[in-house]
């Protein structure tokens, strides 16, 4: 075993909050929707799981990576290197190994074992944004959200005390490509199978291996394939312990491939050291970690994640913004919005970084240009790269109009002032409450616009508000 532990961790959840209750009552009619209690956490129609995961890393602060890895079962795309944007986006140097890891609920878990088993220095950011259909369980017990970890040499704030694999091919859920949406099997079954042929062994074996009992395990993030799986398993196991994966879903959903992250993120914000933390990803089997806390956690990312957010009342919202309603716009949605290959082989980067220019006089703008918008300049001038992307900045104006197309309505923009001197005319997310003029601004990175005849997100960053609400968890 390497001597690599986990330096940094931090979570991201998106700002609406739907309740499942608001669900039950319009499905009533039809006897769907049942069980639908708690909130699920719901992206923004300029969110997925890359922004999000991009999102979360921001979390950990300034980075230095050797590796970064992507982890999700909802990617935009299904050939295109998004660790590479991840990368981009952070701006961190192209010359970064980059991976994406897909394919399974496991994606971030398997990640994280290779990472401590390495001698990398390793950024693994999970995002998730899975579509189901309107009136399954999955549709409402699913949510949008992301995590990031950084593995690397030394101490940190937990180390490795043993780990174990199983894989088993169980079906509880399926998607395949052809469909695009999951198929679930029987409830009974799915938590037998889970229980006795894939957590029970799994869960003996990581003990095993640290030299352990369950009753030394502290708390564990144990995703639930369906309710009730924890419970059935605790015993046999010898855990007493609360599984953190049961609030998390609660509050926000399963976030799949995120959820072990985010919950471990979560659980070190918690931790005091000595801790001992069960680490599990589910999905054809299982990966199951035994950490040791070894410093507290510092940041509360995932907490404040939890607690802070907007409520999402309208249920035709709601399907809107998770793709199970699609609206007739009208003739302003039709506008070609292509962005061509050469535009983002030549412009990708400073798009994705948010990386402006400062030119001879010290004036820093953005975008770059062969001659600066200076009144002054009489010609073209070198410009020193400047990353916009974690600048301070507030608004010097705002406007909300419903003329320009967006998916979700109004459209907001503003001019952005950043403290390095930048003035960029920029649209603003997160504002379920418009921003005043003079407010706080911080960068999310977000989908700019999305190609509709090709199906084809564009990458930028957006101004939204420093601080969000605390979340008012009132039932409707």
């Amino acid at each position: 075993m390497s001597d690599s532990s986990i330096l940094a961790c931090a979570g991201y959840l998106p700002l609406l909050r739907f309740d499942r209750g608001i669900a039950r009552k319009d499905l009533r009619w039809s006897g769907l929707g049942a069980g639908g209690t708690g909130l699920r956490a719901v992206a923004g129609w300029d969110e997925d799981a890359l922004t999000m995961a991009v999102e979360a890393a921001r979390g950990l602060g300034a980075v230095a990576s050797s590796r970064i890895t992507f982890a999700t079962t909802s990617a935009p795309f299904i050939d295109r290197s998004q660790a590479g944007m991840v990368a981009e986006a952070l701006g961190l140097p192209p010359s970064l190994s980059t991976i994406d890891s897909a394919g399974s609920r496991r994606a971030g878990t398997a990640a994280l074992v290779r990472a401590l088993d390495s001698r990398a220095t390793e950024l693994i950011a999970a995002g998730e944004k899975r579509l189901a259909q309107p009136g399954s369980a999955h549709h409402l017990a699913w949510g949008d959200g992301a995590a990031a970890v950084l593995v690397g040499q030394g101490p940190g704030l937990a180390r490795l005390l043993g780990q174990a694999t199983v894989n088993v091919d169980l079906l509880d859920v399926v998607t395949t490509t052809a469909r695009g949406l999951p198929y679930a099997a029987e409830d009974r079954f799915v938590r037998d199978e889970a229980v006795e042929a894939v957590y029970v062994p799994a869960i003996r074996q990581a003990l095993s291996a640290a030299g352990l009992t369950g009753a030394a395990v502290t708390c564990a993030i144990l995703p639930e394939p369906v309710s009730g799986t924890y419970r059935a398993l605790a015993r046999p196991c010898g855990l007493a312990c609360p599984n953190l994966a049961e609030e998390i879903a609660a509050k926000a959903g399963d976030l799949g491939a995120a959820l072990p992250l985010f919950g471990l993120t979560l659980a070190l914000e918690r931790a005091s050291t000595g801790d001992v933390i069960l680490l599990a990803g589910f999905g054809n089997g299982a990966d199951v970690l035994l950490l040791e806390v070894t410093a507290p956690q510092i940041s509360r990312t995932a907490t404040d994640a939890l607690m802070q957010g907007a409520p999402l009342t309208s249920y035709s919202r709601f399907l809107s913004l998770t793709g199970a309603l699609a609206l007739d716009w009208g003739p302003r949605a039709e506008v070609n919005q292509k962005v061509s290959a050469s535009t983002l082989a030549r412009h990708g980067r400073a798009m994705h970084g948010f990386i402006g220019g400062r030119d001879a006089a010290g004036n820093v703008q953005f975008p770059q240009t062969p001659v600066p918008v200076r009144p002054d300049a009489t010609g073209p001038e070198p410009m020193q790269p400047v990353r916009l992307a974690d600048e301070p900045a507030h608004l010097l104006s705002v406007t909300a109009d419903r003329l320009n197309f967006t998916p979700d309505p109004p459209f907001v923009f503003g001019l952005v002032q950043f403290d390095n001197g930048a003035r960029v005319a920029m649209e603003l997310c997160d504002t379920e409450t418009a921003p005043a003029v003079g407010a706080a601004l911080r960068m999310r990175f977000r989908i700019k616009t999305i190609d509709r005849q090709r199906q084809f997100p564009t990458y930028f960053w957006k101004a939204a508000p420093v601080s969000r609400p605390p979340l008012n968890a009132e039932k409707p």
